[in-house]
């Protein structure tokens, strides 16, 4: 007879838990508050940027607009099939990929995992340092940077309450200052012109489609984090809609505008690569009304800036505990953490400012080359191979179930990762098949394919999951575990 309990409280004004699993005395919240959090971690600037980069690197608005619609979608779709493992785990993303690559295993992935969330703060703390100084004007780039890094630092460190509280104060604002923008657009430029359908070019297309993908996708090891709350009760249709429609919609809002912005062509002011942020002030009309708009761009960047931190200090801890064994950690480690790897990503921001369109594109290129393999096999093990039953005591145990090194999942991660390399099309380097291709990088499509056909049978051979859902007895990691049927 399951043990599982459905709770109604809100939780402690601070996080207590960390990397460890969260009981079902401890369950909260409604999945509607998954939408409000993707929607509002998406309306804001950086995806904006993203947008735009399909329109600079070639695409005309329209076909870009349906090609960055078809990536979000493709790529929301598997950012929401994480985001349903959590009310079931009741753990962090990256804590359930030990049931793939072992406990030890697990760690190769998260050290990417944790380059990806210090380049995404970094980049996002660029552009919101810029509203900063716009806001508060001091001469100092830095300045700006700093000012946003403390305040990431805040709410990271008070935890997964506050975080989901600012993406729904993130949603109002969001929805407003764009809708103003929009409406500012049409009515200043001729909209109507750039969307009249070109001729439609398939490597461009599919730039953008891989752009949007994998903007998605690059979500996939941290959005059960925000979901793990939820009671395990909660059907996982309604985890997966939440988070996919508040992704997908916020997303493709954000990137429309930003594909319009890098087409409209500007007869004064600045053109959208000469500086984003002052680009929307001056569309905003400037004075107090460009003041609003760059806290817009503020609160926006801090949401998806707080996941980044919040996520990326419980990445660093699940390497750590892999090794120490360490199940929980006390407050003042998470503030540590948080603000360890905060300086770190501003330090990279104030040194890498510059040419700051370009080194985000390949930079989400190249995450989507290294996270597509672990994605496509998190997701066939949960879904296909365990068949969403997790024995979640063993991942905590290198000698359990799951062992330290799982070979055969870690092998064929590699291989997923190499077989995409004939078919990139980055700055530094172009595979061989590209040119075949018009020059279009199908890379991401072929690693999720190859890797989900690889690991299949290596998973049927070699994992051993159990027969039901394990859970801990009483919510603790203890020899005494609880099977849910």
């Amino acid at each position: 007879m399951s043990r599982i309990q459905t709770v109604r409280k809100s939780g402690p004004a601070i996080e207590r838990r960390s990397i460890d699993f969260v009981p079902h005395s401890e369950r909260h919240g409604k999945p509607f508050g998954q939408f409000t959090l993707w929607f509002g971690a998406n309306m804001q600037i950086t995806a904006i940027v993203t947008g735009a980069l399909a329109v600079i690197f070639g695409s005309d608005a329209f076909w870009g607009i349906i090609g960055l619609f078809v990536g979000n979608i493709l790529g929301g779709a598997v950012m929401a099939l994480h985001a349903a493992q959590g009310p079931k785990l009741g753990m962090p993303q990256m804590i359930s990929s030990r049931a793939q690559f072992g406990v030890l295993g697990a760690v190769i992935p998260l050290v990417l995992v944790i380059v990806m969330y210090l380049g995404f703060a970094a980049t996002g703390a660029v552009l919101a340092g810029q509203a900063v100084e716009q806001i508060i004007p001091t001469g100092n780039p830095a300045f700006g940077v700093i000012v946003f890094g403390v305040l990431t630092v805040i709410v990271a460190t008070m935890g997964y309450k506050y975080i989901h509280m600012l993406g729904r104060i993130s949603t109002i604002v969001g929805i407003i200052g764009f809708t103003y923008l929009a409406i500012q657009l049409f009515i200043k430029h001729d909209v109507g012109a750039v969307m009249n359908v070109g001729s439609f070019a398939f490597p461009t297309f599919l730039l953008a489609i891989s752009l949007s993908a994998g903007w998605q996708l690059t979500y996939g090891p941290y959005v059960a984090d925000y979901s793990r709350y939820l009671p395990a009760t909660t059907p996982a249709r309604k985890t997966f809609l939440a988070c996919f429609s508040g992704s997908v919609l916020g997303s493709q809002w954000s990137m429309t505008l930003g594909a319009l912005f890098a087409a409209i062509p500007m007869a004064a002011g600045h053109e959208f690569l000469d500086g984003q942020v002052a680009f929307v002030g001056e569309l905003a009309g400037g004075g107090a009304v460009a003041v609003l708009m760059y806290i817009v761009v503020v609160v926006g960047k801090l949401t998806v800036n707080t996941l980044n931190a919040y996520g990326g200090y419980m990445t660093i801890l699940t390497s750590v505990s892999a090794f120490t064994r360490q199940l929980r950690f006390a407050p003042w480690v998470r503030f540590a953490y948080v603000i360890g790897f905060i300086a770190v990503s501003v330090i990279i921001a104030i040194a890498a400012s510059d040419d700051f369109v370009s080194n985000f594109k390949n930079f989400v290129l190249l995450l989507l080359m290294v996270f597509i393999p672990w994605s496509s096999i998190n997701l066939v093990d949960f879904y296909f191979s365990s068949k969403e039953k997790v024995d979640v005591p063993a991942l905590y145990d290198p000698k359990g179930r799951y062992g330290a090194w799982n070979v055969p999942a870690l092998l064929t991660y590699v291989l997923g990762v190499i077989v995409q390399i004939p078919f990139l099309a980055q700055h530094m380097y172009t595979g061989p098949i590209t040119p075949l291709l018009g020059g279009a990088d199908i890379s991401w499509i072929v690693g999720l394919v190859i890797t989900a056909l690889v690991y299949y049978p290596v998973a049927k051979r070699f994992n051993h999951p159990p027969a039901e859902m394990i859970y801990p007895a009483d919510g603790d990691i203890s020899p005494d575990p609880v099977t849910v049927r």
